[in-house]
């Protein structure tokens, strides 16, 4: 008698019925989570995942900001295809952001393992699940921090010295997890991610797999306006440098920018920190970040040039200054064609549609695909919700997502890409 028929849950359920354990973790009200980096229940979920990974044969570690992986050695000495994601999410966030992508990655691996064993199976690479830290950057900045420190972009010392709201630092809230290794993390060969798209592109065009083909181009900016402190009731009005103003002043300028270019310019303002933040004082200082994204290079390039302008009449206006830095910036950038090619024949091969869409929001594979191929896939999001505890995606897109990224890691690890000529593994 069959596993199936003796009752046995498929592959498939026991994949949803993690996914349903694993979205316990900082679980709203509302039916989101709020799991920010390094908190009570990003520190549970890892434990959790950590269990998981061991339980199914592979070896966890974790390198010096606290990214956590998974390790199946099948080829001793052999670099590795590093798949995955990360499971802190934003305050009110949902269940799916990142957190299906970790979990695809592992049950992917876990299925590989399988074949691997019933000698199904040639492999030419070893394979890691990757949970990365703080891809989110709502408690520490910047964001997509981990992949950051692991490609080399961001200074691992200037990582662990970002300090949250309350002022504590990525090495203090780390420190009492052991979740701070030693090591820099596997030799990468090759990537690949799985996300909820959070855009209704798939949606629309009723397609099941996204096969990323490059970001969108993007300027991020970390704004300070300082005015000057006052007493918010006896103070004349025509003597106020009021921070807060000059502050509201740039968020109604970036999004009349988004207004001018409709559809291909978004802009946003995500953050807002006023002081002294009190009833009956004219604020004297308000920290923003600020950003502007667009599939279009040329208007993204103009729309920074306007918003230079505006920058100088509020301070005209309302008397303050305006001080800024570029914090993060990317021009549209692909993701290699000979990956893309390699998932969409491995949707084919399962009858599953799919076509080419672009990210607009930022990804660990957006770093990744600058030191090794990578391939990134999208799964439909209902109605494009996202960042909201709405958030949702069908289990049938699931298990389909499941199914392809089981396949194109497969095809990676058995060193299809590198066949073609594509790549040479080296140290990421």
């Amino acid at each position: 008698m069959t596993a199936h028929e003796q009752g046995a849950p498929s592959a498939d359920a026991r994949f949803l019925e993690d996914f349903r354990t694993m979205s316990a973790f900082g679980a709203t009200p509302s039916g989101g989570v709020d799991r920010q980096a390094a908190t009570e229940p990003d520190v549970a979920q890892r434990r959790w995942l950590e269990e998981l990974l061991r339980e199914r044969g592979l070896r966890v570690v974790y390198d010096r900001v606290g990214n956590q992986f998974g390790l199946l050695e099948r080829v001793p000495g052999a670099p590795y295809v590093v798949v995955g994601s990360h499971m802190d999410s934003q305050p009110t966030a949902g269940r799916y952001d990142g957190a299906y992508g970790v979990l695809a990655a592992a049950h992917a691996v876990f299925r590989i393992a399988e074949q691997d064993a019933a000698g199904a199976s040639e492999p030419v690479y070893n394979l890691a699940v990757v949970n990365w830290f703080n891809e989110e950057g709502s408690r520490f900045t910047p964001s997509m921090m981990g992949s950051a420190v692991y490609t080399g972009v961001l200074p691992l010392e200037t990582a662990l010295a970002s300090r949250d709201s309350a002022g504590v630092t990525v090495a203090e809230a780390l420190a009492p997890t052991g979740f701070l290794g030693d090591g820099d993390g596997p030799e990468a060969a090759f990537c690949a991610e799985i996300h909820v798209e959070q855009g209704r592109v798939l949606e629309e065009s009723s397609t099941t797999i996204g096969l990323v083909s490059a970001t969108w181009a993007a300027r991020k900016y970390a704004i300070t306006v300082h005015g000057e402190q006052a007493h918010s009731g006896a103070t004349v009005m025509a003597d106020r440098r009021d921070a807060l103003v000059g502050a509201s002043m740039l968020v109604v300028a970036a999004r009349e920018l988004a207004d001018r270019f409709p559809g291909v310019l978004h802009t946003a303002v995500g953050r807002l920190d006023v002081y002294p933040n009190s009833p009956v004082v004219v604020p004297s200082r308000a920290e923003l970040l600020l950003d502007l994204r667009s599939h279009d290079e040329e208007v993204l390039a103009e729309a920074d040039r306007l918003f230079q302008e505006q920058v100088a009449r509020v301070e005209a206006a309302a008397s303050v200054t305006v001080e800024q830095t570029l914090s993060h910036a990317w021009d549209v950038n692909p993701y290699q064609p000979e990956g893309v090619a390699l998932a969409r024949a491995s949707a084919e091969g399962l009858g599953l549609s799919s076509g080419e869409v672009m990210t607009v929001a930022g990804h660990d594979s957006t770093n990744m695909k600058e030191r090794v191929p990578t391939v990134m896939l999208f799964v439909p999001s209902v109605e494009g919700v996202s960042h909201n505890e709405g958030e949702y995606t069908e289990d049938s897109d699931l298990v389909a997502g499941l199914a392809v990224l089981t396949d194109v890691v497969r095809r990676l690890g058995a060193g299809e890409l590198a066949a073609s000529g594509t790549h040479t593994p080296g140290r990421a």
